[in-house]
């Protein structure tokens, strides 16, 4: 895929190099359960992590990994504000420019920001942008605490998208989703997060989790992220040009490959539908094509039943 480079005056911070000294915070048995999450992830893989993080909401611990109860938010931790020069380059020169995954990421980044900037303007609605905060192997975010084993991920307590980008490594060698489109795939669904918390859907989507049993609270999550996965298919959509052969190709290579069902089985060797929190391997590509086929966030609905 052929993107423009990022821009400067994104709003970027670095954790890299810095001691996370975290933990996740009160509430619950939360803190405690989601220490072992490295571990989990290690032994079981992403499905096992989604499995925990599901025991977590469902014992009373609330949504750990979006509360931010007791928490300071990123843009608090001594980070150098978006766009102020330093040593005559910007928060997002310095960190966007450390490696060459890091820079791809911006470059990602800024793409998807200018093309969902331009989508809200032209449906008449304000838009505000969200940062990108990298950190290596755990740190702190808005919404508690950050580690390499969670994967990105976005915090809508302080609007950031959080990455490790030692996951696009794994992404490629241990999912077998390579390419730069498959990279981009991924930080366009976390964007996509970004959208759903600037149009009221994560809220809304929280309050009846709130109040729901554990498979009707992991079949909302579902939706949620495959409404984010059509909404990574729209920003590809709009930049359809910059597309290369075999790009679509990749994307759906990599939603394939982190489908509920797919990661369980080879976790465990079953799979246990209820359990879904993301969307199996087959709905995963399915939303993620019809948002590439439409370029219209209109017709990524997955909250109606007609779909």
């Amino acid at each position: 895929m052929r993107l423009d480079d990022f821009d400067p005056n994104i709003d970027v911070g670095d954790q890299r190099g810095r001691d996370g000294g975290m933990g996740f915070g009160g509430g619950g048995g939360g803190g405690m359960l989601l220490g072992l999450l490295p571990l989990i992830f290690s032994r079981f893989g992403c499905g096992g992590v989604a499995v925990l993080l599901a025991v977590v909401f469902f014992m009373g611990g609330g949504l750990p990994l979006i509360s931010g109860s007791g928490l300071v938010p990123t843009g608090q931790v001594g980070q150098t504000p978006a766009g102020s020069v330093v040593g005559g380059q910007t928060a997002a020169q310095r960190a966007c420019k450390v490696d060459a995954a890091s820079e791809a990421a911006c470059d990602a980044f800024t793409s998807a920001n200018k093309t969902w900037k331009a989508l809200f303007a032209q449906a008449g609605q304000p838009y505000r942008a969200p940062s990108l905060q990298f950190y290596g192997g755990q740190g702190q975010s808005g919404c508690g605490a950050a580690q390499a084993a969670m994967g990105p991920f976005y915090c809508p307590s302080d609007n950031g998208i959080y990455l490790d980008t030692s996951f696009f490594d794994e992404l490629a060698n241990r999912f077998g989703a390579k390419g730069d489109f498959a990279a981009n795939y991924v930080m366009a669904h976390e964007f996509g997060h970004h959208i759903q918390t600037l149009l009221g859907t994560s809220d809304q989507v929280r309050r009846a989790q709130s109040s729901a049993s554990r498979s009707e609270g992991n079949a909302l999550s579902v939706k949620l992220e495959l409404q984010a996965d059509c909404f990574a298919g729209v920003w590809g959509a709009a930049n359809r040009t910059r597309l290369d052969p075999g790009d679509v190709e990749e994307g759906l290579t990599a939603a394939q490959a982190i489908g509920d069902d797919t990661l369980q089985r080879e976790a465990q060797g079953r799979v246990v539908p209820d359990s879904f929190t993301h969307g199996s391997s087959a709905d995963r590509m399915k939303w993620l094509k019809r948002g590439l086929d439409t370029g219209d966030p209109a017709q990524c609905d997955t909250f109606s039943g007609a779909n």
